[in-house]
């Protein structure tokens, strides 16, 4: 990859992302509410849905929140818990491995699922087809860049990476030079993991807010019904 390239995909395009997501979703949120839903398919055909989705949302969510975790801890936090770069990294394998496995059965599940029913087939619009082939390219390059990871024994790439997220959430300058030595199966993993970010606000994918608000139900006051 080209430093030209290289630096706006790993020092402007994360923040053109981020822009798009946040601004995007509140717009998508204020002009288009009827809209703003998974557009549940149970009813067309129940089959395979329990299955495909209970893996598919146990196995990104999981994701989402280890590579954040993973990404944005310092090594001298690790350090501190006597945790070495290495031993991290293997960690990092076989949970990675694990998660994205359980993530990639229930994908594959609800892409089956919605390709072989007709009536799902006929009632899917492009933005649907675009999120679920999406997802699924970046898991399975972040599935296969697990076997590079296994010749970097050392953590050092792993290192690298973090620093990339924590230069880019700082707004510290040099983040695109970080990542001028990793391997190029997770450049093109982290680009296309980013452009997630930018499909998000225009798909199903805005659902995923619902769910984190639906916390605030937790500490609702009791609703008092009172009879006539």
């Amino acid at each position: 990859m080209g430093d030209y390239l290289r630096y706006f995909f790993f020092a402007v395009y994360p923040y053109i992302a981020l822009t798009i997501f946040l601004l995007g979703s509140l717009a998508r949120y204020d002009r288009d509410q009827y809209r703003w839903k998974s557009d549940s398919s149970q009813l067309l055909k129940h089959g395979t849905l329990r299955w495909g989705s209970n893996l598919f949302h146990l196995g990104i969510i999981a994701l989402f929140f280890t590579h954040l975790v993973g990404l944005l801890t310092p090594p001298a936090v690790y350090h501190a818990l006597g945790l070495s770069t290495a031993a991290k990294q293997e960690m990092a394998i076989v949970v990675g491995a694990i998660l994205g496995l359980v993530c990639f059965a229930g994908l594959v599940l609800l892409i089956w699922r919605r390709f072989s029913e007709p009536r799902l087939r006929a009632t899917s619009r492009a933005s649907d087809w675009l999120t679920l082939v999406w997802i699924l390219i970046v898991l399975t390059l972040g599935l296969i860049s697990i076997l590079t990871s296994r010749q970097h024994h050392d953590g050092g790439v792993m290192v690298a990476l973090g620093d990339w997220a924590q230069h880019i959430v700082t707004f510290r300058g040099g983040a695109a030079a970080i990542i001028a030595g990793v391997p190029m199966i997770y450049q093109v993993h982290m680009v296309l993991g980013m452009t997630l970010f930018v499909i998000f606000p225009f798909t199903r994918l805005v659902h995923v807010w619902s769910g984190f608000a639906s916390v605030a139900y937790l500490g609702r006051a009791w609703q008092l019904v009172r009879s006539r």
